[in-house]
């Protein structure tokens, strides 16, 4: 199994940071677009690394457009020799249309379409043959040698993997269509990844003719984890407020729903609108804390990581919302690289 982290932080001195998670043995590190560009400090890190997966998880698709994402992608796995992924998510609807002023329709289709447009602008420019993409949402009918970036900027590493973001079972069955790879959201439970994730990737893959063989599950996870009483409280309280943030929100209703808690949807969400942050977290008891997230003590995290998704994911983070030193998660990368 593949362990890959966030590269958060300040944007300063960010190509180091990566350098450093390498040495620390991780597989890959992800950007997410937060309050930073996602691409941008990909491109430091390509510098300053030689083996390290670089990703974006995610980039907003729908605040750009196929030709600019087809580009960056391009240039960011030129940049770092093959190791880039490029990960896209759809975002909702407030954040497309109120913080990037751009469209929103039919998110799933529009994201399928998408994905075959970057595809089709790629061959273009790796094979030579005319630009001819005409879809509903995008129409890509001109490029010019001026515009074309030279074949041999990939080497023998061709274009870059383009994983997808999704929880509804509708953009995770574009994901299997059309995807390389698939990101299972921090507000995830493994009853929700086995009984609804996984069959519509499935169904996704079997509409291309294809099999899940090759297709890369990564699966970020709540982990509460530290070697004191005051850290291990620390951790928890944290991670039930995250939980409790996610579960306010509409579209992730359906992951409460498997485990028949969907009434505590409706509290969460009128506690959000009421700013009532802190009490929110007091919903989460410690049956869903557990449902959600590892528990436990930095030495029983791997194997109760292991038994939960080791024959369904590929590659895992660990979703910790909570201050710790490096240190607490290396015994914990070493043992799940081993599973």
């Amino acid at each position: 199994m593949k362990i890959d982290t966030g590269l958060g932080g300040s944007i300063v001195n960010v190509g180091q940071r990566a350098a450093e998670l390498e040495g620390q043995g991780y597989s890959g590190v992800w950007t997410a677009e937060t309050a930073h560009d996602p691409f941008l400090p990909l491109a430091a890190a390509a510098e300053r690394t030689s083996e390290i997966e670089l990703g974006t998880s995610i980039a907003v698709a729908f605040a750009r457009n196929p030709m600019l994402l087809a580009n960056i992608g391009w240039d960011l796995q030129a940049m770092s020799q093959g190791r880039f992924v490029l990960g896209l998510g759809s975002q909702i609807k407030p954040h497309i249309t109120k913080r990037f002023s751009m469209e929103w329709s039919h998110p799933a289709a529009r994201m399928r379409e998408m994905v075959q447009a970057i595809r089709a602008i790629w061959d273009t420019w790796e094979n030579g043959q005319p630009l001819q993409f005409r879809g509903e949402f995008y129409r890509h009918t001109l490029m010019t040698p001026f515009f074309t970036p030279d074949a041999t900027d990939l080497g023998d590493f061709g274009v870059p993997k383009i994983f997808l973001a999704g929880v509804g079972e509708l953009m995770t069955e574009v994901a299997g269509e059309v995807c390389d790879g698939f990101f299972c959201h921090g507000f995830t439970t493994e009853k929700y990844l086995r009984e609804v994730t996984i069959p519509a990737l499935e169904r996704g893959r079997a509409k291309a003719g294809r099999t899940m063989d090759g297709f890369e599950i990564v699966g970020p996870s709540f982990v509460v984890t530290g070697t004191t009483d005051e850290q291990m409280s620390k951790a928890a309280a944290a991670t039930r407020q995250q939980i409790a943030f996610y579960g306010s929100t509409p579209a992730y209703r359906k992951v409460l729903d498997v485990h028949g808690w969907g009434g505590m949807q409706d509290e969460l969400n009128s506690l959000s609108k009421q700013g009532k942050w802190e009490e929110m977290g007091t919903l989460i008891d410690d049956e869903v804390l557990n449902t959600f997230a590892v528990v436990g003590e930095p030495e029983t995290v791997a194997p109760e990581l292991g038994r939960r998704y080791a024959d369904v994911i590929d590659r895992l983070s660990f979703y910790a919302p909570y201050e710790s030193d490096p240190e607490r998660w290396t015994p914990v990368i070493e043992a799940l690289k081993a599973i």
